[in-house]
């Protein structure tokens, strides 16, 4: 079945709740609370084929100047490796583009090589890990990547 692509609602949040866990395999779902549902809803988006295929969570900073920042990204494990983590980003990126936004942000756990990778595919700047970046012992992967 064709994948489509639309803007996020906040009702997606059950639905992305009920796989997260299983599509990373370890409990990752409490660093996805509703409230980027609910507030950034309009920058994030979902892809579907008769179910949930991927999901990309992002915003727009209030905080930083020309900034935005792409939370979370999945894709479904049967989904992957098929250019839809690619369309996704594309989208935002042209979102954060037509917003006047010079740069995109990103971050993840030094454990997930694949992460990393992908990101890299896609032109980020790598750095980390950062030590401490949330806490305590708990060190981050960074990626930027500067919109032309």
């Amino acid at each position: 079945m064709p994948v489509t692509i639309r803007r996020a609602q906040p009702d997606d949040f059950a639905v992305i709740s009920d796989v997260i866990d299983a599509w990373w395999g370890r409990p990752v779902g409490s660093s996805r609370p509703r409230l980027f549902l609910d507030h950034f809803h309009t920058t994030s988006f979902v892809a579907e084929d008769g179910g949930l295929a991927g999901f990309l969570i992002g915003f727009h900073s209030p905080s930083i100047r020309g900034v935005s920042y792409v939370h979370f990204i999945g894709v479904r494990p049967d989904c992957r490796r098929t250019g839809l983590a690619r369309m996704l980003y594309e989208l935002f990126i042209g979102q954060a583009r037509a917003d006047g936004r010079t740069e995109l942000r990103a971050i993840t756990s030094p454990t997930n090589i694949d992460s990393v990778r992908f990101h890299e595919r896609l032109g980020f700047t790598v750095a980390g890990p950062e030590p401490d970046y949330n806490g305590p012992d708990k060190p981050m992967v960074t990626f930027v990547k500067r919109l032309g």
